[in-house]
């Protein structure tokens, strides 16, 4: 991962410009190049890595902007695509008339699609593009070259013949919900899996066997109300004992996971067969136990479990969430979730007409409070899901259904069937089928579908057939789809204004009051939705608590709008407005009346104007109007006093943040800074870093065709016009020009005139370009940029791994440190939207992507093999000693360099490396495990107190994820939802600066200057191309 500086990064990667060479004209460089980024799509995962080299040589890519039609029904095919980024529509018309088309479904990342080139058949259907889009495509003749190649590896992949899976016998037929019997639901509690797949079987014999080397006392006989259970374990014992065995253990909750993998496959059991693994004084015994002369392990069996036991540890953990999720949506759903009942209190079971034996332990008749908020957590990152509420979210946690077929062909429902449920794929694919067209398209995880059918109360569209083995749903029955969508609009607000809704609350619960009787009763408040500005700033201010001063702490919905009104109602709005509602007089009631509400309301706009101050900090002196507000503002407040008493008790807060606000500016030390070199620390020894401002200015090298430069001094928040107009004063013209990003790859990005940020989101060894754009074609990167020639492996090895991580880590604080929360807003939004700047989280993302090709640029430069080894071992002690200081910018920087393909390739290299690293690399590998949504790491953070630097990339992505997959205006109304989730992200980063980052004294006081400036001052190869050749230099490609 290359911490990203837009959204559509991913069209700049070195990687398209190899694919957009004739496959003749490609290196075994850009192949690798090329597999480097395949190999990360969802399409590819499975495919064997020959053929995934074969599709390098001959795929190509295309970008696709919104509303393209790609292919119409009834077209000859001529290409195979997979979806790499972006989402297409996949219409259907029953005439010849393609505007009676009908969406069946939307194909997402990962999907593929076209398998009809095989057989010449016409398209079933017709494609367009819902979103800016990029695809791999590859032409007929070269598909059917790779189909006859390797049958072997793509029949199981692709989209079976066309037909084939219409004709599934009624065996194959999923069972109706109604006719589900009870011994089939009773089966979620037994064992999933009759036969325990080998490595399940190899890993509970591993843990039997330490248990019994190094606790033997945990399995033994036990007896319970009469009655002798032989040979078996408590849970509860069973979590405590995994819990420390192995620093991937983070929770209990992650524990119970991984010993719920054992039981599903039926290695471990409860011994009346009949429970999910708990974390309570149950009974489980290992399968091996279950015989009456089960022996014991050897010294040698014992000498290797005890060598093999953190891998198992560390397969379980990776597998472990998925297991817990499926117990948890294997319980009886809820009848109704509502976050309400008693906060998270009781809810009823839903009724299964089941008969339960008598003789068996009862299972839980509902999801417990952590279960519910597990799943709600879950579907926060479910693509088919981002557009619906949070309470919606959290209803489908009580109702959501987990459903899974062990047979690839099994038809889930067929076209023209009554709706009866909606399904999410949670793991596998299925084929969309209609009937005379064959397969018309496939869906992968994270898709959904058969929701149509449910909104419009119309027959299925198409039939929906499981296109491999071992499938996974979530699955929303129709009375609760409809019963969800009841409930939410019954608990809907609306607020209107010449019949146009104005502003839409929803009621939800805000926890319990004991009332004088001692009874316990549900209180409730309404959120904002949606609305207008000016109804939003109304109600807030209407709500909100006058007496609350800023240091009690204040509401998190109202530091929402604090925190993302720049999105919807900027300064040069909100200011106005606030003076407005701050001079506002009643026109009804007594005088008595009158005046408290004036007071109540002054109270309430002078707190929200402390907290607004605070948030935006030193950023309002570049905002003249904010300034000026202030200032009148204060003025206002000033000459109340003077009438009003109860104003002089938020005065002083206030004049306080005024003087701090316009004073600053005037000191000598505080105008305009001039940086010489942006990225330059070395001139910095004593001072503390201080956050890079909009009007700062920088000193800059623009480049010409000829490589020679000019230098311009200009703010670092200017536009790329402005840049222009500068670089044209200094060359006495100026007609024509264009500015151009050059990576040291070649690759050259033309700067809209509107684009900010300049000169702070350049790639490491980027540099700007000017010239006519006649002249586009001839730039060439500067010799500069290739990076160094030699390694400084030599000064490097003498340097201690922890002195290293220490320095690293005070340098990334002090850059985390000075990123303000609403750059992370401005870059999610665009920059370009607010003509604000973003200069110091880009300097943090490229500390990022500037450690990751530290990692490989020394490991490519050195060429003895044995000193390789010992760069590989050093850098894996650096990333240990990062992780213990909570620095986990680095330490993924440092994990995703080693796992760069230019240094995993080395399988020479890694060879040497001693089992002990390798086991420790593989732990911090899988902490970079993007399953779940990258549920590892979360995991880990979640056991963190601050101060941490965080995962910067990671939370870019997630609030990417909620933009991209949420409206900012729906029906002309601000979507606060949306803002509230944003707002919430950030508050992570507030989290975790919210203890200050104080270093090792004893590594502080040591005189560690060389060490200081070196991770200060890395000289770094960016060109992945060029690493690839140097990679291939050291260890040429096995024959």
């Amino acid at each position: 991962m290359v911490a990203a500086h837009t959204s559509h990064a991913s069209s700049s990667g070195e990687w398209i410009a190899c694919l957009d060479k004739r496959p003749l004209e490609r290196s075994s460089e850009d192949v690798d190049i090329i597999f480097t980024r395949l190999k990360e799509v969802k399409a590819f995962e499975k495919f064997h890595p020959n053929l995934l080299q074969q599709i390098c040589l001959c795929g190509y890519y295309e970008n696709l902007e919104k509303g393209i039609t790609l292919f119409r029904q009834g077209d000859i095919g001529t290409n195979w695509y997979a979806v790499l980024t972006g989402s297409l529509d996949v219409k259907v018309s029953d005439t010849s008339n393609h505007q009676d088309a009908v969406t069946i479904c939307t194909l997402g990342i990962g999907t593929a699609f076209g398998e009809s080139i095989l057989d010449n058949t016409p398209r079933h259907a017709t494609i367009v593009t819902r979103e800016f889009s990029e695809l791999l495509r590859i032409e007929q003749k070269d598909f059917k070259a790779l189909w006859e190649k390797y049958r072997q590896y793509m029949s199981g992949l692709l989209t079976p013949p066309y037909g084939v899976m219409e004709t599934s016998s009624n065996n194959d037929r999923m069972p109706d919900k109604d006719s589900m019997s009870s011994s089939a639901l009773c089966q979620v509690s037994k064992n999933c899996n009759k036969v325990p797949s080998e490595k399940i079987l190899r890993a509970g014999k591993i843990l039997r066997n330490t248990i019994l080397s190094r606790a033997p006392h945990m399995i033994r006989d036990r007896k319970y109300h009469l009655k002798t259970y032989r040979q078996c374990c408590v849970g509860t014992e069973l979590v405590d004992w995994m819990m420390q065995q192995s620093p991937c253990v983070h929770s209990r909750t992650q524990a119970v996971g991984m010993w719920q993998v054992l039981l599903e496959e039926g290695v471990l059991n409860h011994v009346d067969q009949e429970h999910h693994f708990q974390d309570k004084y149950l009974f489980y015994r290992f399968l091996d136990d279950e015989r009456e002369d089960a022996p014991l392990p050897t010294e040698e069996e014992k000498k290797e479990c005890d060598e093999e036991l953190q891998d198992t540890m560390l397969l379980l953990s990776q597998i472990g969430p998925d297991a817990h999720m499926r117990m948890i949506l294997r319980k009886p759903a809820v009848q109704r979730f509502n976050c309400a009942v008693n906060s998270f209190g009781t809810a009823h079971c839903r009724q299964w007409g089941m008969e339960l034996r008598t003789s068996l332990f009862l299972m839980p008749g509902q999801r417990t409070v952590d279960d519910l908020e597990i799943i709600y957590e879950e579907l926060l990152h479910i693509k088919a899901l981002s557009h619906l509420s949070t309470t919606v979210k959290r209803e489908l946690a009580g109702v959501l259904i987990f459903e899974s077929h062990p047979k690839a062909g099994t038809v889930l429902f067929n076209q023209g069937e009554e709706g009866t449920s909606w399904y999410i794929i949670l793991k596998g694919s299925v084929n969309v089928v209609i009937y005379g067209k064959g397969v018309v398209c496939t869906l992968h995880e994270g898709d959904d579908f058969g929701k149509l059918a449910l909104v419009n109360d119309a027959p299925r569209a198409a039939s929906i057939v499981l296109r491999e083995d071992n499938c996974h749903f979530l699955r929303v029955d129709k009375e609760d789809f409809n019963r969800i969508l009841r409930d939410v609009e019954a608990n809907t607000v609306r607020l209107k204004e010449h019949d146009q809704d104005v502003l839409v609350l929803e009621k939800i619960p805000a926890g319990n009051r004991v009332s004088n009787q001692g009874n316990s009763q549900p209180q409730h408040k309404y959120i904002v939705m949606s609305g207008t500005p000016e109804k939003i700033l109304e109600h807030f201010l209407e709500t909100m608590r006058p007496e609350a001063t800023l240091n009690e702490g204040t509401d998190s919905v109202l530091s929402d709008f604090i925190m993302m009104h720049c999105v919807f109602m900027p300064n040069s709005q909100l200011c106005p407005a606030l003076m407005a509602h701050y001079h506002a007089q009643p026109s009804q009631g007594t005088e008595q009346e009158k005046m408290d509400y004036a007071l109540n309301n002054k109270r309430r706009v002078i707190r929200l104007v402390l907290q607004w101050a605070a948030l935006y900090g030193d950023l309002l002196q570049e905002d003249e109007a904010a300034m000026a507000f202030l200032e009148e503002f204060y003025v206002s407040v000033s000459d109340d006093t003077r009438m009003i008493a109860a104003l002089k008790e938020q005065l002083p807060e206030l004049e306080k943040i005024v003087k701090q606000v316009s004073e600053e500016p005037k000191a000598p030390q505080k105008k305009h800074k001039v940086l010489l070199q942006l990225f330059n620390t070395s001139d910095d020894r004593s001072q503390k870093r201080q956050p890079i401002r909009g009007s700062d200015e920088v000193l800059f090298k623009v480049y010409c065709i000829d490589q020679t430069y000019t230098t311009i001094r200009v703010p670092v928040s200017s536009s790329v016009k402005e840049v222009i107009s500068a670089v044209a004063d200094k060359l006495g013209s100026g007609e024509g020009l264009i500015i151009v990003k050059m990576s040291s790859g070649g690759e050259k990005v033309v700067l809209k005139p509107h684009d900010v940020s300049v000169f702070t989101t350049l790639s490491v060894n980027g540099r700007l370009f000017a010239c006519p754009r006649d002249q586009f074609d001839s730039l060439a990167p500067l010799p500069e940029q290739e990076g160094p020639s030699t390694g400084t492996v030599g000064t490097f090895e003498l340097m201690s791994s922890k002195d290293l991580a220490h320095q690293m880590t005070i340098y990334d604080w002090e850059l985390f440190n000075c990123v303000h929360e609403l750059e992370l807003i401005y870059h999610t939004f665009g920059r370009h939207n607010f003509k604000k700047t973003t200069a110091n989280l880009d300097l943090f993302l490229r500390r990022f992507n500037e450690i990751q090709f530290w990692v490989v640029t020394e490991i490519c430069l050195c060429s003895q093999l044995s000193k390789r080894v010992q760069l590989l071992k050093k850098y894996i002690k650096i990333a240990a000693h990062c992780k213990e200081y909570k620095n986990l910018n680095s330490f993924f920087a440092i994990i995703m360099g080693l796992s760069n393909v230019a240094v995993s390739r080395l399988s020479l290299t890694w060879e040497k490396l001693p089992s002990k690293f390798k086991k420790i690399y593989a732990e911090f590998e899988s902490l970079m495990d993007p399953s779940r949504n990258h549920r590892a790491y979360r995991l880990t953070v979640a056991k963190l107190d601050p101060p941490i630097i965080p995962f910067m990339p990671l939370l870019i992505k997630d609030m990417t994820f909620t933009h991209e997959g949420n409206k900012t205006f729906t029906d002309n109304l601000v979507n606060f939802e949306k803002m509230r989730m944003i707002a919430n992200t950030v508050r992570t980063v507030k989290f975790c600066r919210s203890q200050s980052f104080n270093p090792d004294a004893a590594l502080t006081n040591k005189n560690h200057q060389d060490v200081r400036s070196y991770v200060r001052q890395l000289n770094v190869i960016d060109n992945q191309r060029t690493l690839s050749h140097m990679s291939h230099r050291l260890e040429p490609r096995r024959a």
